[in-house]
């Protein structure tokens, strides 16, 4: 005997209770159609009767202890053969009644004879009165409602599909959620939207059981008087009243539970999914209110004084309320006193046992931060309309429309660690820039050119570096007279805010945001993207390539270029680097007019002869070609020099070189001359004129 046989042999009842289970459904239906068509006898009538019964109070009290309605996904299934049940157990009673009727009350059965005679006091007329009147409150009030709520969930739940498949995906491209819990949310949701448009349908088995129920009883009542009268010969009156209260009897055993059903089918629909059920929300959000239940308490009090009205009766109730929440109050007021003194208490008054750690714990850092000194909040204050905070929104603005995609949300926060009037720049939890901001005062930028000195603060601007001075409001005019650039101080952290913001803009490129572009592409053209991404190309490679437009101050707006150049050339080399140089030639119009706009001669840098040949010699040397540290240094000095002499012209810093030697060239100048641009020439479009007006290496 093997393992698997030997499991097998040792666990026989988990098999025979899922054989069990699984025979429950064809039991159910047979029993169903066998009281249809067999006579059963007044004592199985009885025992059915009280299954009916109890049946019917389960599935409410599941309802109401289920945290959300796909926690009892089988309601409607359970909605439909309830309603069979009934249904059944009507034509079954009907068959005893009009065949035994004749020979007493208990014809058919204690049940339905209790329930003719004990809860109507044996009066038909009562009965009939009590019966049209649960009919009413089950079809005009609960079921309506309940199938008016499913509908509209079902509508609302299909529409908001889409939102919520699109959240799963971006959860999923986030790295939040792995690929076993987007299928699982997935899952979920079609399953809610099934389910409401299931109840949606399964509402009308009770509407249409209510209006059989009524016919039955017309049908009962006119069939009785006949069968008691022709074929028994029992008096009119007689048989009138016999035959009535059976048909209220069973009219009314099978309704009850019909409105306990509709019941439990308007709290599944009706409630908001929480992790608390039906009962624990009524009391939690009901009496929880202290002022609620004090002014309730004192308005029934007021009613119970008035002349004619049940004193006892509305002054308990008033005086229970007021009671009520008085007892509420003492004890909100103990919670917060309670809250206090545990944050007064040192923590080595904490309890000795700590909750395990948990995901909860992990706090996720902000992509962007600022935070602010307490002298500045009010720059950013939302109470207060603060200044800074509709110049951030105009720097994501105009970021998204100059760079070409949309950056993270900056969060704003007070730091009392920092200086009164200094704010601090993170970029994923680390600092990229600090500053000092003075509200009331004016920053007085010296370009170079001014003509004389202003009395204030001696500073730097924080954004370019450049000397500044702050002044006082009233010094605001003399120091523009004077040649100063004056802005405000919210004006001072937005121009730093969007200067860091540029500079990185590759690191804010995440794959949320590269997901983003692509559906936003794929909106005008979407065969192109369906035949790039991911077929022939990854989407870590697509946004490694934007990244690197981005680290050399390439902004990436003219996507469609982008994407159609790589689809020309990403079969032949996956290499992100390669791919990089491929896409600039194709931007190189743009690139162009970034640095010189216009038509008229572009005036660059170029390196000289015999520098360029030993570069060339470098550059195939081997697979992971590195400059000599003399050559290094030599380069990087002349095109210091050769930088200086271009700005000393008022030139663009642009360095044009060999197509071969751009990449490299770009990567070890950018780390110490951040402003140089290296350009190729396969960039520069052909109507273009170029003039090397300075050579790197000629002195």
């Amino acid at each position: 005997m093997n393992a698997r046989t030997g499991f097998l042999a040792r666990r026989p009842e988990v098999l025979q209770g899922t054989n069990l289970r699984a025979l429950a459904g064809p039991i159910l239906i047979c029993m169903i159609l066998g009281m249809m068509i067999l006579p059963l006898p007044p004592f199985l009538l009885d025992l059915l009767f009280t299954f009916n019964i109890a049946l019917s109070v389960m599935v409410l009290l599941v309802s109401m202890y289920t945290m959300k309605p796909l926690d009892f996904a089988a309601f409607p299934s359970v909605l439909l053969f309830s309603t069979l049940l009934r249904l059944s157990l009507n034509v079954a009673s009907t068959r005893v009644v009009l065949l035994e009727g004749h020979t007493g009350p208990a014809a058919a059965g204690k049940v339905i004879e209790s329930f003719g005679h004990f809860l109507v006091g044996g009066n038909f007329a009562v009965g009939i009165v009590v019966f049209v009147i649960l009919m009413v409150i089950n079809f005009m009030v609960i079921t309506k409602g309940a199938g008016r709520i499913a509908e509209v969930s079902a509508r609302f739940t299909l529409d908001a599909m889409p939102g919520k498949q699109m959240a799963i995906d971006a959860d999923l491209n986030a790295g939040l959620i792995n690929e076993e819990a987007a299928r699982k949310r997935r899952t979920e949701i079609a399953q809610e939207a099934e389910f409401y448009g299931s109840m949606d349908g399964a509402s009308k088995f009770v509407r249409g059981d209510a209006i059989a129920g009524l016919l039955i009883m017309a049908i009962n009542i006119i069939g009785g008087l006949i069968v008691g009268v022709v074929q028994h010969g029992m008096p009119i009156a007689a048989a009138g009243e016999t035959y009535t209260l059976l048909t209220i009897g069973d009219g009314l055993v099978a309704q009850i539970p019909s409105l306990v059903i509709s019941t439990a089918a308007g709290v599944i629909v009706s409630r908001v999914a929480t992790n608390e059920d039906i009962g624990t929300q009524l009391t939690g959000q009901l009496f929880t209110n202290p002022r609620v239940m004090m002014i309730t308490g004192t308005i029934i009090l007021m009613m119970g004084l008035i002349p004619g009205m049940p004193h006892f009766a509305f002054l308990v109730l008033g005086g229970g309320a007021i009671q009520l929440g008085r007892v509420l109050k003492k004890n909100a007021e103990a919670k917060k006193a309670s809250a206090v003194l545990a944050d007064v208490l040192p923590a080595a008054a904490a309890p000795v046992e700590n909750a395990e750690a948990s995901w909860d714990d992990v706090a996720l850092i902000d992509t962007l931060g600022l935070e602010v000194g307490y002298r500045i909040i009010p720059l950013v204050d939302k109470n207060t309309d603060g200044e800074l905070l509709k110049r951030i929104k105009s720097i994501r603005k105009k970021f998204a429309q100059e760079i070409g995609f949309l950056p993270p949300v900056i969060h704003i926060r007070d730091n009392l660690e920092l200086r009164p009037n200094a704010y601090r720049i993170a970029l994923k939890g680390v600092e990229v820039g600090s500053g000092e901001a003075f509200p009331g005062q004016w920053l007085a930028i010296n370009p170079g050119q001014v003509s004389a000195v202003v009395p204030g603060t001696p500073t730097t601007d924080p954004a370019f570096g450049l000397p500044a001075i702050w002044i006082d409001s009233n010094m605001r005019e003399q120091a523009q007279v004077f040649g100063y650039t004056v802005v405000d101080s919210s004006t001072v952290v937005a121009t730093h805010l969007n200067h860091l913001v540029v500079m990185h803009a590759a690191e804010l490129l995440g794959r949320r945001e590269v997901q983003a572009l692509i559906e936003r592409v794929q909106k005008d053209t979407p065969s192109l993207v369906d035949d790039l991404v991911p077929k022939v190309l990854a989407v870590t490679t697509l946004q490694k390539v934007l990244q690197n437009l981005l680290e050399e101050g390439v902004p990436i707006r003219d996507m469609r270029t982008i994407m159609e150049s790589l689809a020309e050339h990403a079969q032949r080399s996956p290499d992100a680097h390669d791919l990089t140089a491929a896409v600039r030639i194709s931007l190189g119009r743009a690139i162009t007019q970034q640095w010189f706009p216009g038509n008229a001669d572009m005036q660059v840098m170029g390196l000289d002869a015999n520098l360029e040949r030993v570069l060339s010699q470098t550059l195939t040397s081997g697979p992971n070609p590195g400059l000599e540290p003399g050559l290094a240094h030599t380069l990087l000095t002349q095109t210091e020099m050769a930088m200086g002499r271009q700005q000393a012209l008022g030139l663009a810093p642009v360095l044009l070189v060999q197509h071969a030697l751009r990449p490299m060239l770009s990567r070890f100048l950018r780390r110490s001359l951040p402003q140089l641009k290296v350009l190729s020439y396969a960039e520069v479009p052909d109507t273009r004129n170029v003039r090397v007006v300075n050579v790197v290496g000629a002195g």
